[in-house]
């Protein structure tokens, strides 16, 4: 297997930059996630690596090799693709050896790795069908066994569970993450789906409009966002932003929003001091905000009078829709809180939980060490 690299790489099309200066260094048998929204260039960024499209600027780097100017073939990688790519007229067997067979792969080495593939995935039984026999898990699991067959240094996917329904996606996401483990191969991987990418990736790297944004574990992404479009991505219910002033004076910092006033934590003030009497952007997790009648122990909160506008009830848990002086936002809570629509509410919003961010450059003001409690 082998690690991969990244160099200030650039890709344009015309006069559109789809990949903006990429620097990322992969390990060896890790598996990074590219995750952003429609056109925000992990697929090119993909495709750069698979050596499907050519890089405009900057060096890609499979192990110590630089592979810019490799053809895809000789690269030693297998790619999975969204819509599977199988050959109808072939069995699922000939599917699995044809890039084998291209090689003039010895007979026995080609049935030992097919059957290998097989029995990792499940699909022995299915060696004589077609593809259309087959349902949309079963094709996936073949394109997977396709890659699996050729031992490639790096496992390269492009959405590969988009087509299949919710249930099986979620079945399909368990099988990766063992197949991964149990081949200890490096794995790339690309979604738009952040729950795939937070259960998947031992890494995750974001992107939108061509930039990488951050690169880190699934974990601290979520707690220590680098910027407003990571917070804003990384989390569903989405993180609620409210626009707001830093005040007080020496320790004793708050943010002054339409509908309150949130006292800053001791543990963050000494940071956000160069910032006092800016304008500032609050962020507040969903599953920060408690029902003031059900906040656990051990939360430092401060008290804040809503209306319910509307109610999510999810069965596991309610998504309280509320609004406050003018700002509205959205508290995850649990099935047992009592709120009707229309009525008054009092939440508590979890003081140690808050990120702010700069209101022009929308950059995260809590260095990442405090937020993850990291001593320095």
């Amino acid at each position: 297997m082998a690690s991969v690299k990244y160099v200030s790489v650039t890709k344009r099309f015309g006069d559109v930059t789809a990949v903006n200066d990429l620097n990322i260094d992969i390990a060896d048998k890790e598996f990074l996630v590219f995750v952003g929204p429609s056109g925000c260039g992990k697929t090119t960024s993909l495709r750069l690596l698979a050596g499907l499209e050519e890089v405009t600027e900057g060096e890609i780097y499979i192990g110590d090799t630089l592979v810019n100017d490799i053809l895809p073939k000789d690269r030693d990688i297998a790619m999975v693709f969204q819509n599977y790519a199988l050959y109808p007229h072939m069995s699922v067997y000939d599917n699995l050896s044809f890039a084998l067979r291209l090689r003039h792969a010895p007979k026995a080495e080609i049935d030992q790795r097919v059957r290998e593939a097989a029995s990792i995935l499940g699909i022995d039984h299915l060696l004589q069908r077609k593809p259309k026999q087959l349902s949309g898990g079963e094709r996936q699991r073949v394109a997977l066994g396709r890659a699996i067959v050729r031992h490639p240094k790096v496992f390269l996917m492009d959405e590969p569970l988009s087509n299949l329904d919710a249930k099986l996606r979620v079945q399909t996401r368990a099988e990766l993450i063992k197949l991964h483990d149990r081949l200890q191969a490096t794995f790339v991987y690309v979604t738009h789906d952040q729950v795939e990418a937070m259960t998947m990736g031992t890494r995750i790297a974001v992107m939108n409009k061509g930039f990488l944004q951050q690169v880190d574990s699934p974990q601290h992404l979520y707690d220590a966002p680098a910027n407003m479009f990571v917070a804003g991505f990384i989390g569903s219910p989405a993180m609620n932003f409210f626009e707001g002033k830093m005040v007080g004076a020496e320790e004793e910092l708050a943010v002054e929003t339409r509908a309150f006033r949130l006292p800053i934590p001791p543990r963050m003030a000494h940071a956000l001091k160069p910032h006092l009497g800016k304008k500032v952007i609050l962020g507040l997790r969903p599953e920060d905000i408690y029902v003031a009648s059900e906040v656990p122990p051990g939360i430092v909160g401060q008290q804040v009078a809503c209306k319910v506008d509307l109610l999510e009830l999810m069965g596991n848990e309610i998504f309280l829709h509320l609004a406050a002086n003018g700002d509205n936002f959205t508290a995850r809570v649990s099935p047992r809180a009592v709120a009707t629509p229309g009525h008054p509410i009092d939440v508590v919003l979890d003081t140690e939980k808050l990120h702010l961010f700069d209101e022009q450059t929308q950059v995260a003001l809590i260095p990442r060490e405090i937020k993850l409690g990291i001593s320095q």
